[in-house]
């Protein structure tokens, strides 16, 4: 398996730039960092090297792409945990059918439930505020992954950190969002359209405002202009 490693290096950094619909393989990425089994680093690690598969080898098999982020699996314990792992693979006891999946072991074995329990902290105290319904989403599914909240738990605190409106009118709904997604779209599209709805008002009476002053001016009447008399001659 080392071998096939090495040689999928070569392959990823071989290549010139290109342009079509294929150029997104050819593209430049950041050269990852090696991961050494460091608790703090596993999320970052893994986003990245999800971020690496989607642009360079989105057509590569499962076993190419965890190979490769093996590859990247370096010192300390995560050496000792990559060589059982490559062990496993070989003897065929382990068998990965998407890298999500091995994402998950890894996040599991480094992670160490601090990541996690901070995640989880931070879902907790998370309030829309004064943030767009766009934002708060954004920002709750960054803090959602890895936080160990799924199903109905993510959803009830998805629902306890948006502003109460906007979570009334969507709990009375004729039929109410059940997954987290639904909840996303839903509360989205709540939130833009009433947000629109308040700039509208504003400009309407903007120009009802402007309106009234102008038919104000145009009300008032003409001041007397008194001419001086001219002498007669």
């Amino acid at each position: 398996m080392q071998a096939q490693i090495q040689a999928l290096l070569a392959a990823q950094g071989g290549g010139g730039a290109r342009t079509g619909p294929n150029a997104g393989a050819h593209m430049e990425v950041a050269k990852l960092a090696i991961f050494n089994g460091e608790a703090g680093k596993v999320g970052g690690f893994i986003t990245a090297c999800r971020l690496y598969l989607k642009m360079k080898m989105r057509r590569t098999s499962v076993e190419e792409q965890v190979q490769w982020v093996l590859s990247y699996v370096q010192g300390g314990s995560a050496d000792v945990w990559k060589k059982n792992v490559m062990e496993e693979l070989e003897s065929g006891e382990m068998e990965y059918e998407t890298a999500e999946e091995f994402f998950t072991n890894l996040r599991k074995e480094f992670g160490g439930g601090e990541e996690e329990s901070v995640k989880a902290a931070e879902l907790r105290r998370m309030e829309q505020g004064g943030k767009t319904m766009e934002e708060y989403v954004q920002e709750f599914k960054r803090a959602a992954r890895g936080s160990g909240y799924e199903g109905r738990p993510l959803v009830e605190e998805f629902k306890q950190g948006m502003n109460r409106g906007i979570r009334r009118k969507l709990m009375e709904a004729e039929n109410p969002a059940t997954s987290i997604e639904q909840w996303y779209r839903r509360a989205t599209a709540l939130d833009r359209n009433w947000r629109e709805s308040r700039r509208e008002e504003e400009r309407m009476r903007k120009k009802e405002v402007g309106g009234g002053k102008q038919e104000q001016r145009q009300s008032l009447p003409r001041p007397l202009v008194w001419q001086r008399r001219q002498p007669l001659p």
